[in-house]
């Protein structure tokens, strides 16, 4: 087969080297250029600390490689590539990324600017003074250009502070309104081919400058990390440890960097598991505030005695910080969701419980920290019974509430019409009997204050005697449903303050009902087993 051609720009061929060693993509010497200008590439091997003991006979050799393709390719400058360049002796690849933008893609800050692809490189000059400014790379073009480059400035300057002398531009003397954007563009030929490329400088106004030269201009670390926290399985935890500097405006470079043992990053053997990353937080005045992100991939316990440090330099001075790595125990999930999951399903059984069984509970407090109300007070019977006099309530009243409260519950129970003599005077009597007694059951029901005036004076009586001494006690029973209408002015104030304990029939003739149970938390503390000391009380409420 005959000879193939070669590329015009395709370098020769090498001869086949062992494998080489790949630094994979150096993302610090990325460049953009715009699409129809001039760009220039550095190739990344040098910069890289690593290797930056080199000889001179080391010979570079490029290669394009574009994206999504496997395979080395003969360079093309009009889509955006990844260059790699080899160390013909060492055998040493690294790439660096060229991205070219169209005009139309680049965002402009100012609406009427050239697009600019490249970065603004920052100009810092103080207030009141003076400063020459140089188009970035026009050095770099003067030297490769066949004939003089050209400088033009997109804004004329209608005032004497500022003026373009030749390529430069002159700021006599700098306002806080000059800062911004400025532009330069700048065409030259090369091999009989125009050749042009713009670029932007951020100008920014320095008070700074006016403190007295005594003060420190050195940089200051703000902010730097001093706990990681640590669980059972840390193979593929990625710790982030943040630290932040203030530098004080100079006129020269400054820089921040991460050690670890001693090490920049690139001279760990394990170099592969630290990244870092700078970003600039504000710039006032010439004073810069730039955070430096370290992340730590596969982070390990070893790593917690390893000696990690940030540090911050300029031309006054350093300042270093080291990150006091302490470990945080971690909180066991599982057992925590579980403990808390069982005091809220604990706590809910307990709801329902007091819900449901409050009056059982009640009882039973009442039953073990109550003191007898016999023990206390010269009252002579438990319990006064008022009622309408008809016979379906005096029935009830005998029949039920009687036979329960003095046979089931041993309480006195105390029946004007059963137990008052014959012959004396019914409202002495009935005065007295309330007195007597520890508290008034009143049996409310429609005829309750239709029916006589014995009733409201037995209610009149306990109500007066309640609010006065308050060694009496009104409890009210609804016997049948009473209309708003049917409550007399009594019971109606009485309603407001007293307890109410509804007759719901047969579903209350049971003891351990509802009712009797709402009606013993109102009745005085009594065990069930005095009954039978208190049965001769049980049979009226007789005097001397």
């Amino acid at each position: 087969m005959g000879a193939s051609r070669r590329h015009p720009y395709q370098t020769p061929e090498l001869p086949r080297l062992p494998t080489c060693y790949h630094w994979d993509m150096c993302s610090d010497t990325a460049v953009s250029v715009l699409e129809g200008e001039v760009g220039r590439l550095s190739c990344p091997l040098f910069c890289h600390p690593s290797i930056h003991n080199y000889t001179s006979d080391h010979k570079l050799v490029w290669h394009h490689l574009p994206e999504g393709h496997d395979l080395e390719q003969p360079i093309v400058f009009s889509l955006p590539i990844a260059l790699s360049c080899r160390n013909r002796s060492s055998c040493i690849k690294m790439a660096t990324r060229l991205k070219v933008p169209r005009p139309d893609e680049v965002v402009q800050s100012v609406d009427c600017a050239p697009p600019v692809a490249t970065a603004a490189d920052d100009v810092v000059i103080p207030l009141q003074e003076g400063k020459m400014l140089d188009c970035p790379d026009l050095q770099e073009a003067a030297n490769m250009a066949d004939s003089e480059p050209t400088y033009c400035q997109p804004y004329p300057f209608w005032n004497n502070n500022r003026e373009q002398i030749g390529a430069r531009l002159q700021i006599h003397i700098m306002y806080t309104f000059y800062q911004g954007w400025y532009y330069c563009t700048v065409s030259y030929q090369k091999r009989g081919q125009s050749l042009k490329f713009t670029r932007k400088l951020n100008c920014n106004a320095a008070s700074s400058l006016a403190v007295p030269t005594s003060t420190s201009k050195e940089p200051s670390i703000l902010l730097h990390p001093n706990k990681v926290g640590l669980f059972d399985s840390v193979s593929d935890l990625e710790v982030r440890l943040v630290c932040r500097a203030l530098f004080p405006y100079l006129d020269s470079s400054w820089e921040m960097w991460w050690t670890v043992d001693g090490k920049t990053l690139d001279k760990l053997p394990d170099h592969h598991r630290f990244n870092r990353t700078i970003r600039l937080l504000s710039n006032q005045d010439g004073e810069r505030t730039e955070e430096s992100v370290l992340l730590i991939k596969h982070f390990q316990s070893e790593d917690l005695n390893r000696e990690i440090n940030c540090s911050a330099q300029n031309q006054r001075g350093s300042d270093t910080r080291r990150a006091e790595l302490r470990e945080e125990a971690s909180l066991p999930s599982v057992e925590l969701s579980c403990g808390l999951g069982m005091t809220l399903v604990l706590l809910l059984l307990l709801f329902i419980v007091y819900h449901v069984f409050w009056l059982e509970l009640l009882l039973l407090y009442r039953s073990w920290f109550s003191t007898d109300e016999r023990h206390s007070d010269d009252k002579e019977y438990d319990v006064y019974i008022s009622y309408a006099r008809n016979s379906e309530e005096e029935q009830f009243v005998l029949t039920t509430l009687r036979s329960i409260l003095e046979n089931e519950l041993g309480y006195s129970v105390c029946i004007f019409d059963r137990d008052s003599l014959p012959g004396g005077t019914i409202t002495d009597e009935t005065l007295s009997f309330v007195a007597r007694s520890r508290r008034l059951l009143v049996v409310v029901s429609p005829g309750y204050a239709s029916l006589g005036s014995q009733a409201l004076l037995e209610l009149k009586a306990g109500i007066d005697a309640m609010a006065l001494g308050g060694h009496l006690r009104v409890i009210l029973i609804q016997y049948k449903p009473v209309q708003r209408q049917g409550w007399v002015r009594e019971l109606q104030r009485a309603r407001v303050a007293l307890a109410l304990v509804r007759w719901q029939g047969d579903k209350s003739k049971e003891l351990t009902s509802r009712f009797w149970k709402r009606l013993r938390v109102e009745l005085p503390v009594r065990s069930v087993d005095n009954k039978m000391s208190d049965r001769k009380h049980s049979h009226g409420c007789f005097h001397d």
